[in-house]
């Protein structure tokens, strides 16, 4: 099956949703966007997921990212499983209404065309299932992919940490490490000499000792305040 690779130009198309007719290129706009995929609607683990990406709808909008769903059924199924995904998350969520559109995707053209079929994860038909997680950037290139199995779910947790992530080191020149969380230390990236880490980062860097002698461990403080 075809597959995207990071930094390639993510495919635009025209896709029902259940906002109406959209194309992915303009509904994003200048926003980061987000493209996560279902195996079908009325779903257990898909409901859950829908409702936890509706209940962070807040987050991702203070992020200035757009998310969009797909699921491989057709328009009046996601209409209706909407009504279940609102009643799963309950009154005390505050969503009265799913807060991102859901694309049909019934002959799974688009989920073909993008490779995101899981030869492994197969429907009572053995038709096989599809569950991966694109983030992609304002410049329309795929920034991340996550391909989860369909029987584990999705944490959205994690997905807004990397966008976290992805938007720092596309603003400034670092890299985050393992576990990273906003405002916290960040690290100098290998290719930058000392002269140049020093000149960029007025802040201070340390260096943590190591066996070898090499410091190419170089932390210094977050750049600037966690905007989220």
């Amino acid at each position: 099956m075809p597959g995207l690779l990071l930094g390639q130009l993510f495919p635009d198309f025209e896709a029902e949703t259940t906002a109406g007719t959209i194309k992915l290129h303009e509904f994003f706009g200048d926003s980061w966007g987000i493209l996560f995929s279902h195996p079908s609607d009325y779903t257990p683990v898909c409901t859950t997921e829908l409702g936890q990406a509706a209940r962070l709808s807040a987050e991702f909008t203070k992020r200035n990212v757009k998310i969009i769903g797909l699921s491989i059924d057709c328009l009046d199924d996601h209409l209706g499983w909407t009504e279940d995904i609102l009643a799963y998350n309950g009154e005390e969520a505050g969503c009265r209404s799913l807060p991102f559109p859901i694309i049909a995707d019934s002959k799974r053209e688009l989920a073909v065309a993008l490779g995101m079929l899981d030869p492994d994860e197969k429907d009572e038909a053995g038709v096989p299932l599809s569950a991966p997680v694109f983030i992609i950037g304002p410049d329309k290139r795929l920034k991340l992919s996550l391909l989860y199995p369909a029987t584990t779910g999705r944490s959205f947790t994690e997905i807004l940490r990397v966008v976290d992530s992805l938007q720092l080191t596309a603003a400034k020149r670092v890299t985050t490490p393992a576990d990273w969380k906003p405002g916290q230390c960040v690290m100098v990236p290998p290719s930058m000499s000392e002269e140049d880490a020093a000149a960029a980062f007025p802040a201070g860097i340390f260096t943590k000792d190591l066996p070898s002698g090499k410091k190419y461990l170089r932390y210094t403080p977050h750049p600037h305040p966690p905007s989220p």
